[in-house]
């Protein structure tokens, strides 16, 4: 019960009083979107840049802690892909774009805040890792496949047009940028003056709070609306189908040490992002099963991931 009042009920307490003020008229919808562009935008980068530029890259980057996160990533992007496609009998794009919702988990403004709630800021060096490569890799896959997908429509579609459209969508994204310029200076020993470093920190500690406040403003606006069987799908290769897996690969597989195993579990059992519903939002396809997942999943993953903290050592 500590768990779940200590641990994860402060975060969802912050979702659910942007999802409450937004439902009473308190919050305008401009407001949420100014919100969440502050946070998408300007401090969740920051966090990103200042995590990253002063992490172990090699006590971090353990080959055995990405594999067993994104292996599992994968496998649910093929059951929500086949489950959309040969189940539900959705068109090609729409299962592309609901396997993009099973795979993205919200490892950033869930996971981050909830394994340190946990485990302390010293459990994070693995959410770092696997977030540092979570956006690329994946917004990479799911536009190479939508590209496929539609060019089945329409085959005049080059291979230069996919890669145009490949890197535009992975490398304009801030969040992207902010890792990238991370790497460069751990990799690099830039140094950073006092005074900067006071100001990244200043805005660092800012990003969550605002992302969380505003993403519960999002869910009100994205309310659940039909689709029922394909809701459940998301939801069950993100609560539980995907930890499950990446668990079990990193205690059985791969023995990852304690901090290892709870990165991986705890940021693989968070509910889908709300770049779930971007994604389906920037083609057109799938953007009430994605936007309703995420809501739905949200709001779910206080139980599942009650769970799953009761599980890990």
């Amino acid at each position: 019960m500590s768990a779940l009042l200590d641990v994860i009920l402060p975060v969802f307490i912050v979702i659910g009083f942007g999802y409450l003020v937004a439902r009473k008229g308190l919050f305008s919808e401009s407001a949420v979107d100014g919100v969440m562009r502050y946070a998408q935008s300007f401090a969740l980068p920051v966090l990103l840049f200042k995590n990253v530029a002063a992490l172990d890259l090699q006590a971090a980057f353990a080959p055995g802690l990405l594999l067993s996160f994104y292996i599992g990533a994968f496998i649910c992007y093929a059951f929500g892909f086949f489950g959309a496609r040969l189940v539900f009998k959705r068109a090609l794009p729409d299962a592309v774009a609901i396997g993009f919702a099973c795979t993205f988990s919200n490892s950033l403004l869930l996971g981050i805040p909830i394994t340190e709630r946990a485990y302390g800021t010293e459990a994070l060096a693995g959410n770092f890792a696997i977030i540092s490569i979570h956006a690329p890799l994946i917004y990479t896959f799911g536009i190479i496949l939508m590209e496929w997908a539609r060019s089945r429509a329409q085959p005049t579609a080059s291979h230069a047009d996919l890669v145009r459209q490949v890197v535009k969508g992975v490398f304009t994204q801030p969040l992207v940028l902010g890792l990238l310029v991370g790497f460069i200076v751990n990799l690099t020993g830039i140094p950073q003056p006092s005074f900067f470093a006071a100001s990244v920190e200043m805005m660092a500690r800012s990003a969550l709070p605002a992302a969380l406040f505003g993403l519960g403003g999002v869910l009100w606006r994205y309310r659940p609306e039909g689709d029922k069987g394909l809701i459940a799908m998301v939801c069950f290769a993100s609560l539980l189908l995907h930890p499950a897996i990446s668990y079990s690969l990193a205690r059985f597989g791969f023995g990852l040490d304690v901090n290892g195993l709870r990165s991986v579990t705890i940021t693989s059992a968070m509910a889908p992002g709300v770049n779930a519903y971007m994604f389906a939002h920037l083609y057109g396809v799938g953007k009430r099963v994605n936007a309703s997942a995420v809501l739905m999943a949200t709001g779910l993953s206080i139980f599942t991931t009650w769970g799953w903290l009761h599980i890990l050592p």
